[in-house]
C-alpha cells in the first residue's frame, strides 16, 4: 500500500506499507530523482515490525524526508 508522494528539495518521497503474515506491518520508502532516462529510485525496507498501519506509515515518512533532507 503506498501513501502521497511528497517532494523534498530534488527527491520525491514515497512510503510503503505491507502487511505481515502476522498482522503486523512493515514500512519501505522510495526516493526518487531525476527525469526520464537520468531517473534514479532508490528503495530502502526497514527492519521493525509495527503493531499498527499509522506507526509504520510515520516511519517511513520521517526516514525518507531525512535522508532527502541530508542529500
Amino acid at each position: 500500500m503506498q501513501k502521497k508522494s511528497i517532494e523534498v528539495g530534488r527527491f520525491l518521497v514515497s512510503p510503503f506499507i505491507k502487511t505481515s503474515d502476522d498482522g503486523g506491518f512493515y514500512a519501505s520508502v522510495s526516493i526518487r530523482s531525476g527525469q526520464g532516462s537520468a531517473n534514479h529510485d532508490r528503495v530502502v525496507r526497514f527492519a521493525p515490525r509495527f503493531s499498527g498501519h499509522r506507526q509504520a506509515l510515520n516511519y517511513a515518512w520521517s526516514q525518507g524526508r531525512a535522508w532527502a533532507e541530508a542529500m
